[in-house]
């Protein structure tokens, strides 16, 4: 007599990061992330806003998600700010990955660096869909985890002749511009954003770290900032440019959306899936400031693990565990 299939034994992929940091392919997740935003602007996703558990230094996020013919998926990303002192990320998480026809668990695996690419890999499709195809001059303001995978994502996507890193730590900015030879630290934000033609922000500041007036026009910055004390763009910014989000769910109170947004109409914004669909247009002209306002998005981890897991599979990587 048959063992009851609800009795089976099952096997869980468990993929480390240094299984993830192998797999993920950057260029393939660019256009990953492009399929994965048109079918959430087209309604055929189903992502719940996330929500949160708080302690006294940070909070437990909750971000499920599914694209059909993706992946369903729900991730565990803890944020701790204090988390700098100590020598530990900021962002740590773990995804879990399930069949969408039977609900059966596929996998287990960092979401730490998935969650730093995905954001980094957003910023640079903004960039490649609405900054001027002539910019040459890129400012990352913030030279950790996001200023590094921003300045290799948002590289890969222009032809900039000149790449400015500034931080609050200048000994960090110094470490990060040495890795490129045409890239210099800045001595402050300022200095490195005037003439800029893209600024990518990638701080968690809780007060915004550039003013409207030191952009040039025409510029385009992105900004990844999700701290809830405060916004990392000033309201000339936000208001005084073209705004896109990933989704509009970016207006609703944090943690399921941005600081910068609170209190401006949701119809103001153009989703990413709008425009890579031609629903909507892009940038109207080359003096048109264009701002895109990322809060992060369960879409985006699903395509990222759905291509780590894929990989995996093929090349029998990772280690497999009953449960």
């Amino acid at each position: 007599m048959g063992t009851p299939a609800s009795e089976e034994t099952q096997e869980l992929l468990v993929l480390s990061q240094g299984d993830v940091r192998r797999l993920l392919d950057l260029d393939e997740l660019l256009e990953a992330l492009s399929r994965a935003f048109s079918e959430l602007s087209a309604g055929r996703t189903s992502v719940p806003p996330r929500v949160a558990a708080r302690t006294s230094g940070g909070l437990l996020g909750v971000m499920p998600g599914y694209v059909p013919g993706v992946g369903l998926e729900s991730k565990l990303v803890s944020v701790f700010p204090g988390n700098h002192d100590v020598g530990l990320p900021s962002h740590q998480a773990l995804i879990a990955l399930f069949d969408e026809e039977t609900g059966r668990p596929l996998a287990v695996m960092d979401g730490t660096h998935i969650t730093a690419v995905r954001t980094a890999a957003a910023s640079a499709l903004s960039v490649r869909l609405l900054a001027r195809p002539e910019s040459r001059v890129l400012a990352i303001l913030g030279a950790g985890v996001q200023g590094q995978v921003h300045l290799e994502a948002v590289g890969r996507v222009g032809d900039f002749h000149e790449i400015r890193v500034a931080s609050r730590n200048r000994d960090h900015a110094e470490a990060l511009a040495s890795t490129i030879s045409y890239a210099r630290a800045m001595t402050d934000f300022e200095q490195a954003v005037r003439g800029a033609d893209v600024v990518c922000c990638c701080t968690d500041a809780a007060e915004p770290v550039i003013a409207h007036e030191w952009l040039r026009p025409g510029a385009h910055v992105t900004s990844v900032g999700a701290n809830t004390s405060g916004p990392e763009l000033d309201s000339g910014t936000v208001r005084g440019g073209r705004l896109f989000v990933e989704s509009r769910v970016a207006f609703s109170p944090p943690p399921a959306g941005s600081a910068e947004l609170a209190g401006l109409d949701p119809a103001a914004a153009t989703e990413l899936g709008e425009l890579i669909a031609g629903e909507a247009p892009g940038r109207e002209s080359d003096e048109q400031l264009t701002v895109y306002k990322s809060m992060g998005h369960a879409v985006e981890d699903a395509a990222a693990a759905r291509l780590v897991y894929d990989r995996a599979v093929r090349e029998g990587a990772g280690r497999r565990v009953p449960i």
